[in-house]
């Protein structure tokens, strides 16, 4: 989507993951928080969000992934940024809990994979081996839905009456939500 529209991809799960990658104080922080499918504290994710929107390159626009997640980042958001949309991708709880338990990802490259497509346990780019994030694990992701349910849920109804919300149903194929979303946006 953000390379279709020429858009900066700013993807908050990225963004912590890099920190704890790289040991930082804030990624030892919410390493912790995310292993258990918690959120990282609202007045965190926002500084974190701020700082990267306020580099260059996102000064043609961005896609927000993983972004807000509660009514106060969403206000926070709201107090510095003017949104064109906000997509809601509705997909059924137990299709997530397959989609997200079947993830993989290349220990060298980052590779995505997905168990119902490829069962090795190697990477077909590197040769690498292949691993289930921590916050992808059946526990985790329980309670990351759960988590959902009680503060981003929410979310729906404050951008509906907001009139930015554009829901997209995504139980259906990959390209086509992406259509879709696309139509919605009036760049089809």
């Amino acid at each position: 989507m953000a390379q279709k529209l020429g858009l900066v991809h700013l993807s908050t799960g990225d963004l912590f993951r890099a920190h704890i990658k790289n040991q930082t104080p804030l990624g030892r922080k919410v390493k912790g928080l995310m292993d258990a499918g918690q959120l990282v504290p609202d007045d965190v994710t926002w500084q974190l969000v701020a700082q990267r929107i306020a580099e260059d390159d996102c000064a043609g626009g961005y896609i927000l992934d993983g972004f807000p997640r509660t009514i106060r980042q969403a206000e926070l958001l709201g107090e510095q940024e003017t949104l064109d949309a906000v997509i809601d991708i509705e997909v059924d709880g137990d299709v997530l809990m397959h989609r997200l338990c079947g993830r993989r990802v290349c220990v060298a490259c980052g590779a995505p994979y997905h168990t119902s497509h490829y069962t090795g346990d190697t990477c077909t780019r590197c040769g690498a081996a292949l691993m289930q994030r921590d916050d992808d694990r059946p526990e985790t992701v329980k309670s990351r839905l759960a988590v959902y349910e009680a503060q981003t849920a929410p979310l729906i109804a404050y951008y509906r009456e907001r009139g930015l919300l554009r829901p997209v149903d995504g139980a259906q194929e990959t390209e086509n939500v992406f259509a879709e979303i696309l139509r919605l946006l009036g760049v089809a």
